[in-house]
């Protein structure tokens, strides 16, 4: 067989297989490139993690050592509540009549005995005017004067004193008319005459004791009377039983009220009462007396103080909380009944607990980021920056 050659001689099947052989020689070396520059890639990245992490010769990285130690420390019992005014009064009418005046207003302080609201007190002058001349009439009628204060001996009265002189007279009469009957010189009727009048003015000055014993109470009835449409006079001012701020009010200038007719709601806040709920488990280390550290959103970083009052003896079954009452002054008004209250109680209660150095915890955005301490370490160190882990 004849073989078919190219313009060189050389067979064409010689020059299919070279161009194969080359082909693989070419595809090798492209595989072996690439590898090498793999592992090139692997190893930098490999350096500069370690480099980043660990630390090298050029870019050491810091490394502290902190001694923890374990202590005893008292426990703080945390609660929340809110304020309430120390006294919150719902200010009524105790007389009728129209008002006349509003002399405060919601969000005025007032001082204990400040006018608050008065009433037309014409009506009830005029009551007063009736009542003291009733009084005068029965000082009269016993005979004494203005400031004079009742008889202790009813004989004393000339009421009394006449009836009793007409006693006086009859009786000897009487006496006079039995003799004169025993000797025969008056008759029968005349005796019994004389004896009528005794017996009648016997009655009459029976009478006059009774009159000046109801003339005495009729007076003591009749001052009563008189302070007490007095009183109702000077209730047509009606003020403020405790010094304070005004809430609220509900009449005006004009309306006519009725007893009991509420008219100002008033609240003390020179003090509050700061009323917590503390969980069920620490009710046996929440003591009275104790001194609490309370916080508001109001006030960001501030901390105020109040001393546990009152602790409730019965425990809520929904929240399983129970109720501790501090008092706290409040004399610059800041604080407002009300306001939330995030408190911090003391308790006698004591446990163990990690401490170390407060510059050995980071925080970042609020959370616990690193520390760098010996925990293994059990050795107590004496440095006052401690803080619990």
């Amino acid at each position: 067989m004849r073989q078919i050659t190219n313009d060189g001689g050389v067979p064409v099947a010689v020059l299919q297989k070279l161009d194969r052989i080359r082909g693989l020689r070419r595809g090798a070396n492209y595989l072996l490139h690439f590898a090498a520059l793999a592992t090139v890639f692997a190893a930098g990245c490999s350096k500069t993690q370690t480099a980043s992490v660990l630390g090298d010769a050029a870019h050491p990285a810091p490394v502290r050592f902190y001694t923890v130690a374990e202590e005893t420390a008292r426990r703080r019992i945390q609660a929340v509540g809110s304020l309430f005014a120390f006294e919150e009064s719902i200010l009524s009418s105790e007389v009728e009549g129209r008002v006349a005046e509003v002399l405060a207003d919601v969000g005025d302080t007032v001082k204990q005995g400040q006018p608050l609201i008065t009433l037309d007190p014409k009506e009830l002058q005029f009551e007063v005017d009736r009542q003291r001349g009733l009084v005068t009439q029965v000082r009269a009628q016993l005979g004494i004067g203005p400031n004079d204060p009742p008889p202790s001996d009813p004989k004393k009265i000339a009421s009394v004193q006449r009836a009793e002189a007409d006693l006086f007279d009859a009786d000897h009469k009487y006496s006079r008319a039995q003799q004169m009957y025993k000797d025969n010189l008056i008759s029968q009727q005349q005796l019994d005459e004389a004896a009528s009048r005794f017996q009648s003015t016997k009655a009459t000055y029976t009478v006059a004791l009774q009159e000046v014993d109801r003339l005495k109470a009729l007076l003591i009835s009749s001052e009563a009377s008189e302070k007490l449409a007095e009183k109702k006079l000077g209730d047509a001012a009606i003020r403020a039983p405790f010094p304070g701020s005004i809430k609220a009010r509900s009449v005006h200038p004009g309306e006519y009220v009725r007893v009991q007719s509420p008219v100002m709601v008033l609240v003390r806040t020179d003090r509050l009462r700061a009323r917590l709920a503390v969980p069920e488990r620490w009710a046996g280390w929440v003591k009275d007396g104790a001194t609490v550290d309370l916080h508001v959103e109001a006030f960001p970083g501030e901390t105020f103080q109040g001393k546990i009052s009152r602790i409730n003896p019965s425990v809520a079954q929904d929240s399983r909380t129970f109720e501790a009452e501090a008092l706290l002054a409040n004399l610059d008004g800041r604080l407002k009944p009300g306001f939330f209250l995030q408190a911090s109680i003391p308790s006698e209660k004591q446990d163990k607990a990690i401490f170390l150095p407060e510059r050995a915890v980071n925080y970042r955005y609020g959370r616990l980021q690193s520390v760098s301490a010996e925990r293994q370490s059990r050795h107590r160190t004496a440095n006052p920056s401690r803080r619990p882990d």
